[in-house]
């Protein structure tokens, strides 16, 4: 709850004058800083105050209000849409005006072009008066250029400020009521589905602003249309209404069609992302497994489906373009076909005004008018879906908690009788009957089995539990301790004080009870470290504990502990129990929930629960007479206190007892854990690589060259071009058939007794060859680009996946897998739909331009040298403005993220939030984060409004160049290219501008293909396979030989094994212990060569690093650590190469005692998993990996114990099921818990890398001084008494081979020379 309402620059925009706001010119101090450096956060101006998200959030809010208490008068169902439309339309009515007056202004321009055509028909050197009517009507054709530019762009930045205002109040209500939605209700809704309203639907109302408008306007300039054309050509005009009217629902149609296709692709892509997230977080295993060819079979096949969904797509897309760019060319050559078929004569000025005619109003009706009408549709959807969330059950925060101001009343809690449901539908109430009642100081523990009620207790008490019968008296103020740790994403500081003041001596008072000092100063910035989402860099027990300092922290008079002592080991568990419950808090009333029975003594009262009845209620000596069952579970527990530690000794020794805190850093490596060691873990990620500055040719070169040779794509090119020429020849066919009609028509005129006749079917038909062409090219050049860029993002979907199937496991340990995860999820995704068509689109585009050039360089030359000048400035302008724009779109996309963080982190700890009182507080936060997003996607707006303003002033300039070139050459022109020159130049307004935004587009986009190129060229490991093969029946015997062998995992990083020499003689179980990081984990790696190891491992006598790592690696079974389970049928699972009969995959698992769970499943060996085996306990899971082990049958099993508590039957299940198994096996145990391994054979102690000490367990016992007596002894006394008695007994059991000096004899007899490092 940090103070971050920065005092952000004023926003230069509310003070702005006329002229500068008309130009965005207030902006350009703010280009001139992003043009030389990055920008930052801080160089946002801050929100305007009407946009701020608080106010506008707030007056939504009281339409809202006053829409729902109408309509319950009324007896109808409130309007979401209603209370929208009430506090908007009044300043969204005013932009329409704007739309008028742009679309009157787009019906008038032709209307002046056609007065200068018509100047040049009749053209008479002589007439001044016509020639100055002829200036003036240039005059005009300008103003209305340089209009459309200004009221054009104006329109846009108001009515996309307006959908921002719509969706931050939408934005702020959602967040609002999630505040306070009852527990019912959030039954009803997921976080997943609050966070999609969030981030999807309230778009809805960015996009349906801009195009509402239209559905009025449309209408209105078609008939306008229509009428100017009647009176240009007559009825012969409806022919070209009519096919713009059938345009209509055909892209309307291919709309529908595009977005079924759209979600059938988007089933199968995530289905494909599921399996690469599985890929991608198991990768350890598949390597260790060498199970890399099944997954890669299984990959590439969803990716094929997918690509053929996608293919389909594409073309829908290009044939929907294409019919887009051949839309007009049809509409004109039907319209003047039947006018000269009736029997009518061109002339210059008809053609081009009904050609600029249709022009105007095709945008309008097949684009923004449909469109229009689309998102009208979807938002009322979206709106709907709000509405269904705001119209859910609130909390009715129970009135009998008095927060009693007067200090002297004590707290008290009084229940009498109490009966509550969480879920009405069930009979069975959560509560029943119970009764108790607390004075001030008490400390009450509430126990009983899992599922007893014990949370709903403390949840009816907080009041999130409606009580059905019954009577809560609370008075004082309530705290609470979550048993799901929460933390918010913020500092760790700011996370225990939550909101309050600091008090440093409370402050370190607080640290010290909740045992927090020491993990502070491991971590870098101490307690103001970043906590990530979900606390990220935190482990489960330091998040349990920053939750319990929370509540401690805080003045109340009543604590509600939820099981804050179960996160974290038996002797911080003691330190927070006597420091912390019964230290700082003992003056208050504590309610503790437990499961630790050894505390329940120090309680003034207990409370049993069971199934929602209190069994019994009273203090530790009552119950302990009345002989409850739960005094059964306390006889353990009383030897465990006769050893309590001094008490200097508190704050964390680590100890090996069975939930020890080791797992949080049994292995730094694996980034899987999670719960690593926070000092470790903060350096590790390697910043994410963001190539600087623009795209470089080679990787376009690439990108094209994935999908087709050289040859198709200069074939492809020249297509395109031939289009483009096809598309121009089509006009100027016509001008040329104007041109001449009316040199025959003036000829008539002048010779007055012949009357020549053009050939009419000559001309037609030439013309309808030409649009036939036009129409062919356009289509066919669609196609084939867009199953080139298809086959593109397939080719280097495919490189990509190879090269990370062959990438060290070490790539994986320093990139996150969301990293990993996001080149194969976003960028494909954009590599599969959006840059095909964005490309094409720049490229026709592109093509067109040219092409307008191109005519009105060919009817006058001198244009060019204006058009060189324009062309500079706007390559300038053009690299000026991406420097800004880029930054502040990045600006966008990070700003974005903390309002879902914070929504998220706010759900997950609803209850947390409402017992501190804070929902104000969040509110606030969240309004804050809003602005902070608002500032950057104003910026955005008004930017690209900029630059859109800038480059359409430059068409702007060109047109009236044009126009006012045609009348200085006036002699030497005739009316058919002054027309096909200027009809072309009126297009270019708003199509240069798009072109130019699409071209960033594409390079923006291009650096997706950046980011997956880059993973295409990973280093690979060593190969799979080589020339070298091992025997077939290799290794026969089992043995293992270390001789020297550092490793580290990577060339920089530091060595973690240093020279090791050891020999794992056949047959022989191997116990490995050692502290954290004392290089277990590393020994197995380097036994896999995970990265390659320097000395050399023989296994019987070959050396490893001369065989393919899939030789190696199969013939070495491994049990890991946590166990993956695939996605995929059980059979998949257990055998994915098929090599197994069903009969042995049986036998495999009656043996690790699955059968009869498989059994039970509805498919048997054919059931889909779910996903990552989430419907198997870990327990069970751990027996699969097991199956899996037994299957291979290899002479060398590697057990990495799982420190995931596997309960102790399962765990004597595994240890049994190897030690008659894998009789005949070398097997090496890492163990974490020393029951397991204090009868094997011999146990390697490490130490830093190092071997300290390597012998039979009871030989090892006898030196007080080592390592491994320490361990043994820190288990606690008992343990440590029955595993020297194992270790004893197993020492007397065994026949030992003669073992002088190290020198081993093995079983046949071979002499291996060892030397230990001892």
């Amino acid at each position: 709850m940090d103070k971050f309402e920065k005092d952000g620059k004023t926003n230069p925009a509310a003070t702005a004058s006329f002229l500068s706001k008309i130009f965005f010119c207030w902006l350009n101090p703010l280009f001139s800083v992003g043009y030389k450096r990055s920008l930052e956060e801080d160089d946002m101006y801050d929100v305007l105050p009407e946009d701020r998200s608080q106010s506008l959030g707030q007056e939504l809010q009281s339409h809202w209000e006053q829409n729902i208490q109408k309509s319950s008068k009324n007896m109808q169902h409130p309007s979401l849409s209603r209370a929208i439309i009430c506090c908007y339309w009044k300043s969204y009515a005013v932009l329409g005006f704007f739309t008028l007056v742009e679309e009157i202004v787009k019906v008038v321009q032709p209307v002046f072009l056609g007065k200068i055509i018509q100047y040049f028909e009749s053209y008479d050197p002589g007439n001044a008066a016509a020639f100055h009517a002829a200036l003036g009507y240039a005059a005009g054709l300008s103003v209305c250029s340089i209009g459309l530019a200004l009221i054009h762009h104006l329109y846009f930045y108001h009515v996309q400020r307006s959908g921002m205002k719509i969706r931050v109040a939408v934005c702020h209500m959602i967040y609002k009521k999630a505040l306070c939605l009852s527990s019912a209700a959030m039954g009803k809704t997921t976080t997943g589905q609050i966070v999609n309203l969030l981030s999807n639907d309230v778009n809805r109302f960015d996009e349906v602003t801009i195009f509402l408008h239209f559905i009025w306007v449309a209408p209105l300039q078609a008939a306008a249309v229509v009428g100017l054309l009647w009176v240009e050509i007559g009825p012969s005009c409806l022919v070209g209404m009519v096919v713009l009217m059938f345009l209509m629902p055909t892209q309307t149609m291919f709309g529908r069609l595009f977005s079924k296709f759209r979600s059938k692709t988007a089933t199968l892509t995530d289905s494909r992302i599921r399996t690469m997230n599985e890929v991608v977080s198991g990768m350890r295993i598949i390597k260790m497994y060498a199970w890399e060819k099944p997954f890669a079979a299984l990959v590439s096949d969803l990716r094929r489906k997918e690509i053929s969904k996608i293919l389909k797509s594409s073309y829908l897309r290009g044939l929907n373009m294409a019919s887009f760019f051949c839309a007009s060319k049809i509409i004109v050559f039907l319209t003047f076909a039947v006018y000269v078929l009736l029997g009518n004569t061109l002339s210059a000025s008809r053609v081009f005004v009904t050609v600029s005619l249709y022009t105007s109003v095709r945008l309008t009706v097949t684009l923004f008018f449909p469109n229009a009408i689309e998102k009208l549709f979807e938002s009322r959807v979206s709106v709907r879906r709000i509405q269904e969330f705001l119209l859910l059950d609130e909390i009715r925060q129970p009135n009998a908690i008095s927060h009693g101001d007067d200090e002297k009343q004590s707290a008290s809690v009084e229940i009498q009788d109490l009966v509550c449901y969480w879920d009405k539908t069930l009979d069975a109430p959560t509560l029943q009957n119970v009764s108790l009642s607390l004075n001030s100081a008490q400390l009450l523990a509430v126990i009983g089995p899992v599922g007893a009620g014990k949370s709903s207790l403390l949840s009816s008490i907080l009041g999130e539990l409606p009580s059905e019968k019954g009577v809560m008296k609370v008075k004082g103020q309530l705290t609470y301790a979550s048993q799901q740790p929460w933390v918010f994403p913020g500092t760790i500081r700011s996370n225990i004080l939550f909101g309050k003041d600091l008090n440093p001596q409370k402050y370190e008072r607080v640290l010290k009870a909740c045992a927090l000092k020491r993990d502070l100063e491991l971590l870098p910035d101490g307690d103001l470290t970043v906590i990530g989402d979900k606390g990220a860099t935190l482990s489960g027990g330091q998040k349990a504990r920053v939750n319990l300092a929370r509540a401690v922290y805080q003045d109340a008079d009543i604590y509600l502990l939820d099981d804050p002592l179960s996160a974290v080991d038996a002797e911080v568990g003691r330190h927070l129990f006597e420091q912390c419950i019964c230290g700082l808090l003992k003056k208050k009333l504590r309610i503790l929930v437990t499961h630790q029975l050894h505390y329940l003594k120090a309680a003034d009262q207990l409370v049993v629960l069971k199934e929602g009845h209190m069994v019994a209620k009273g203090t530790y000596t009552d119950l302990q007479h009345s002989g409850l069952d739960f005094t059964s579970l306390l006889q353990m527990e009383e030897e465990e206190e006769s050893h309590t530690p001094a008490p200097d000794t508190q704050i964390r020794t680590r100890t090996l007892s069975q939930n020890s805190v080791l797992s949080q850093a049994s292995s730094v490596h694996s980034a899987k854990d999670g719960d690593q060691l926070p000092a470790e873990a903060v350096q590790t990620v390697v910043e994410e690589t963001r190539a600087q500055g623009t795209i470089s040719v080679g990787l376009y070169v690439k990108y094209l060259r994935a999908g087709a040779n050289y040859l198709v794509v200069f074939l492809m090119l020249f297509i395109n071009l031939l289009a483009q020429v096809a598309y121009i020849m089509n006009d100027w066919w016509l001008a040329y058939w104007a041109e001449k009609q009316d040199q025959v028509t003036n000829q008539n005129v002048s010779v007055t007794n012949v009357t020549e006749e053009l050939d009419r079917d000559f001309y037609l038909g030439i013309y309808g060859g030409l649009t036939a062409a036009t129409i062919f090219l356009g289509f066919f050049r669609n196609i084939i680009m867009f199953y080139m860029f298809v086959r593109s993002a397939q080719t280097l979907h495919n490189r990509m996946f190879n090269s990370i199937l062959r990438t060290p496991v070490r790539f994986f340990d320093i990139n996150p897998i969301g990293r990993v995860l996001n080149r194969f999820s976003k960028d494909i995704g954009l590599l599969d739909a959006n840059l095909p068509w964005t490309f094409i689109d720049f490229l026709q585009l592109f093509l067109m331009i040219l092409g307008v050039v191109a005519v009105a360089a060919s009817v006058i030359p001198l244009i060019l040298v204006p058009v060189a000048v324009l062309f500079l400035v706007f390559v300038y302008v053009r690299r000026y403005f991406l420097r800004t724009s880029r930054n502040i779109k990045r600006l966008e996309a990070t700003t974005r993220s903390p309002v879902f963080s914070h929504l998220s982190s706010s759900l997950h700890g609803l209850w947390t939030i409402r017992a501190f009182g804070a929902t104000e507080k969040f509110q606030t936060i969240f309004d804050a984060h809003q602005d902070l997003h608002s500032a950057s996607w104003f910026l955005f707006l008004t930017t690209s409004r900029w630059f859109a303003v800038r480059l359409d002033g430059l068409c702007a300039i060109f047109v009236t160049a044009t126009t006012f070139g045609c009348l200085i050459l006036r002699d030497r022109l005739d009316a058919g290219s002054v027309g096909l020159a200027l009809s072309y130049a009126v297009t270019l307004m708003g199509m240069f501008q798009w072109g130019v935004r699409q071209s960033a587009e594409v390079e923006n986009m291009m650096t997706s293909v950046e980011r997956v190129v880059e993973y295409t060229e990973l280093e690979s490991e060593a190969p799979w396979e080589t020339n070298k093969k091992p025997p077939p029946d290799w290794p026969s015997k089992g043995l293992v030989t270390f001789d020297g062998v550092s490793f580290s995992y990577s060339a920089e990083g530091p060595v973690v094994l240093h020279k090791l020499k050891a020999v794992f003689r056949p047959r022989e179980k191997v116990g490995i212990v050692g502290r954290t990081g004392a290089g277990k984990s590393s020994l197995v790696s380097a036994l896999f060569r995970l990265s390659e190891p320097k000395g050399k491992i023989y296994i019987d006598g070959v050396l490893t690093s001369e065989l393919g790592l899939h030789h190696l690696r199969q013939k070495m079974s491994i049990i890991p650590q946590d166990p993956v389970l695939f996605t995929g049928t059980m059979r998949k699972n257990l055998d994915p190469f098929n090599q197994h009969s069903d009969e042995q995959l049986w036998t495999a698992l009656e043996e690790v005692q699955l059968k009869a769970v498989v059994e039970e499943l509805p498919g048997r060996l054919e059931t889909v998993l779910a996903e990552s085996g989430s419907n198997f306990s870990v327990g069970q899971r751990q027996l699969v990996c097991l199956a899996r082990a037994v299957l291979r049958k290899n002479r060398i099993l590697v057990i990495d114990e799982a420190t995931a508590n596997v309960d102790p039957r399962t765990d004597e299940l595994i240890q049994q099921t190897i030690r008659e198994k894998f009789k005949e096996c070398t097997v090496l145990t890492i163990a974490h818990r020393l029951n397991t391994i204090i009868d094997s054979d011999r146990i390697l102690v490490l130490d830093a890398g190092r071997i300290s000490a390597y012998d039979e367990p009871y030989a090892l016992l006898q030196d007080h001084d080592s390592i491994f007596y320490k361990m043994v002894q820190q288990t606690g006394k008992q343990e440590a008494l029955a595993l020297l008695e194992a270790a004893k007994q197993a020492y007397n059991k065994r026949s030992r081979p003669n073992i002088s000096n190290g020198h081993a004899e093995t079983e046949d007899g071979s002499l291996v020379i060892f030397e230990t490092a001892l």
